[in-house]
């Protein structure tokens, strides 16, 4: 389960090099969801999810998986998630909710969407365009939708991946999960980019972060 950014983005049919030819080759079937919150589908689509990351967005990848089970392409015992910023929040989210995944990634990830509010350069974008409210004025707002919050639910091995400079999720919202994680003795690891932004640039580290990547998820989900 590869989840998209944005979360206002959309995988599009074609040749998918970055991430589904790459696991493809490498023995995985890979399911790309244009969950609600995606564009494309018109503006009530991608609003759907306002206020409510993690809500009708998970619902919709979980009965994705669902489908695939039931068309044989998945094993119900082996199945993965992971994906970069809004897909790393994600991959954050949902071993706090469900036991089904048994590896995730989570690249450039949020874990606490009300620190976030203090550590971003952008803020008003997240107030004004997803939660419609500041976290002071309701914190419950930012917290329901938390990984952070349930972390103590986590029982899937999480690879975290992050830029050292990450200038739109800074690298503190995967050391507060990070360390949630090993409080709680789940097999994790943290693995932070120098000089990378929000995403990897230089080919050494992308190279790197695909080699971590194949081997987390053949661990965990081959063997």
């Amino acid at each position: 389960m590869q989840v998209h950014g944005g979360p206002e983005n959309a995988e599009l049919n074609g040749f998918q090099i970055a991430w589904g030819q790459f696991f493809a080759a490498h023995g995985y079937a890979v399911f790309f969801p244009n969950f609600r919150g995606s564009i494309g589908r018109g503006v009530n689509y991608t609003v759907a999810g306002n206020r409510d990351f993690s809500g009708n967005d998970f619902r919709d990848i979980l009965s994705g998986v669902d489908e695939l089970i039931r068309r044989g392409i998945a094993d119900p015992n082996r199945l993965g998630i992971g994906g970069w910023s809004y897909g790393g929040f994600m991959s954050a989210w949902a071993p706090t909710q469900t036991g089904r995944f048994k590896a995730s990634v989570m690249g450039a990830g949020v874990s606490n969407w009300f620190s976030l509010m203090g550590q971003t350069p952008v803020p008003l974008w997240t107030v004004q365009v997803h939660f419609e409210t500041w976290p002071s004025d309701d914190a419950h707002a930012f917290r329901k939708n938390s990984p952070i919050e349930f972390v103590k639910n986590v029982r899937t091995p999480v690879l975290i991946l992050h830029g050292e400079v990450d200038p739109m999720i800074p690298l503190s919202q995967a050391k507060e999960y990070f360390r949630a994680l090993r409080h709680y003795n789940v097999p994790s690891e943290l693995v932070v980019f120098p000089r990378e932004g929000h995403g990897l640039r230089e080919p050494i580290h992308r190279k790197r972060a695909y080699a971590r990547i194949l081997a987390w998820y053949d661990r965990y989900l081959k063997n």
